[in-house]
């Protein structure tokens, strides 16, 4: 009985927030906090050129470690504060693990305590990244996609910082970190090697 009770709150719980969700306004920073002019993040420059896109299940499964591999082909997300860029504060341009394409600036990025790698802007004014709705998990949410190669990223929420009041909250196992400055080939996005 005390589990059937437990399931009931649980769902109807999960249906309040979903259609709170859809109530809420998308992409509008959080009350007192004024949206200011965004700065233009640009990628770096000597950057190595994009790879190319995967065209088949095969070549992204051989490309792509298993876990990148589930995060970006199957929509997966990995665990908080278990990802290499969560935590990471070098200077650089995070890219698309799927085809290299800049995607976000390590000027924008800043400590969510999410415990994801978050970002209140792409770079280039977001033209490297697509939105879509999310409705999975019971909620509406927006997903974040690699314009290029369509990998899915993350989700992006409106609850970050000024200057854009967003939030985009992005696993690692999508990125890979080019330090700025470096030379094509020198220390660009990291080949995954599978083990």
């Amino acid at each position: 009985m005390r589990t059937r009770t437990i399931l009931t709150a649980t769902i109807g719980l999960m249906a309040l927030l979903a259609i709170a969700a859809t109530f809420r306004p998308a992409r509008v920073s959080p009350a007192g906090q004024p949206i200011l002019e965004k700065p233009k993040i640009m990628p770096t420059e000597n950057q190595a050129p994009a790879a190319e896109v995967p065209q088949t299940e095969e070549e992204w499964r051989k490309k792509l470690t298993p876990e990148q591999y589930h995060v970006v082909r199957e929509k997966g997300t990995e665990r908080a504060f278990t990802g290499k860029y969560w935590n990471h504060k070098e200077d650089g341009v995070y890219r698309c693990v799927g085809c290299g394409e800049p995607l976000f600036d390590s000027a924008a990025k800043f400590d969510s305590g999410c415990g994801w790698p978050s970002f209140y802007q792409p770079v280039d004014d977001g033209k490297e990244v697509k939105e879509e709705v999310d409705d999975s998990l019971f909620m509406r949410r927006t997903e974040v996609l690699c314009r290029k190669c369509n990998a899915h990223l993350g989700h992006v929420f409106d609850d970050g910082p000024n200057p854009t009041g967003l939030r985009y909250c992005i696993n690692s196992a999508s990125i890979d970190f080019e330090k700025r400055g470096a030379k094509s080939g020198d220390s660009g996005p990291a080949d995954p090697k599978k083990p």
